[in-house]
């Protein structure tokens, strides 16, 4: 029996991913994964459990021991899916300031990275799915039907992150909002785990003057020459 459908969309940070995924996925009736929330689900259950963050080795072995599940929302409170924690259900404590403080460390951890991509592979595999990242279509699953690298400069993604700040109330600094981006582009690039990188078949989608709506229908002309 043939493989459900897989769709790789890779990018920085703030380029638009997670919102083309989302919108292409709803488009096909596929399942929409943003594989940054297992990292997020690995930081709550450490956190829940105790353990430092910053214990490398006992972090890695807990990641090992978890499952998490990324399924289609059960619930209509806004979510785009349903994150699932050892059987419980955890999409908005995922979404807690001290996750916030801590995903970033646990992710740079190359058991917590292996014992997420295994978990990844499992899901692509049981759904058709669009699967959003910085590591998909180089490392996660490397034979997904299309892969889609979506750029926009940092300039570019700068604004938007500072446009959301400022749509929920927030009073951000914008050289701020720039400099933690450059910061992201330069850990994410230069880190010897899965750096961010375009697969050398992936279809790179160049977003800066393009509105969402236009990089959703160049995804979906994509999709149509699978």
């Amino acid at each position: 029996m043939a493989r459900p459908m897989t769709i790789a969309i890779d990018g920085p940070a703030a380029s638009g991913k997670s919102t083309l995924g989302a919108l292409l996925a709803q488009d096909l009736g596929f399942l929409y994964f943003d594989t940054g929330v297992m990292y997020r689900a690995v930081t709550l259950a450490a956190l829940q459990q105790g353990l430092s963050v910053e214990d490398e080795k006992a972090v890695g072995e807990l990641a090992g021991s978890v499952r998490i599940d990324v399924r289609p929302p059960t619930v209509a409170d806004g979510r785009a899916y349903d994150v699932i924690l050892d059987g419980e259900d955890v999409t908005w404590e995922i979404r807690n300031d001290m996750v916030n403080d801590n995903v970033s460390l646990v992710s740079t951890y190359a058991a917590v990275r292996e014992a997420m991509t295994e978990q990844q592979r499992r899901i692509a595999q049981e759904n058709a799915v669009v699967m959003v990242g910085r590591d998909i279509g180089t490392v996660v699953v490397p034979d997904a039907d299309l892969k889609i690298f979506l750029e926009a400069s940092a300039e570019v993604r700068a604004h938007r992150r500072y446009q959301e700040l400022m749509d929920r109330g927030e009073n951000p600094d914008f050289d701020a909002v720039l400099g933690s981006l450059k910061t992201r582009d330069r850990i994410d690039s230069n880190r010897e785990i899965a750096p961010l990188k375009p697969a050398e078949d992936a279809v790179v989608i160049r977003a800066d003057c393009m509105g969402i709506q236009q990089v959703l229908e160049k995804a979906k002309e994509l999709v149509k020459n699978v």
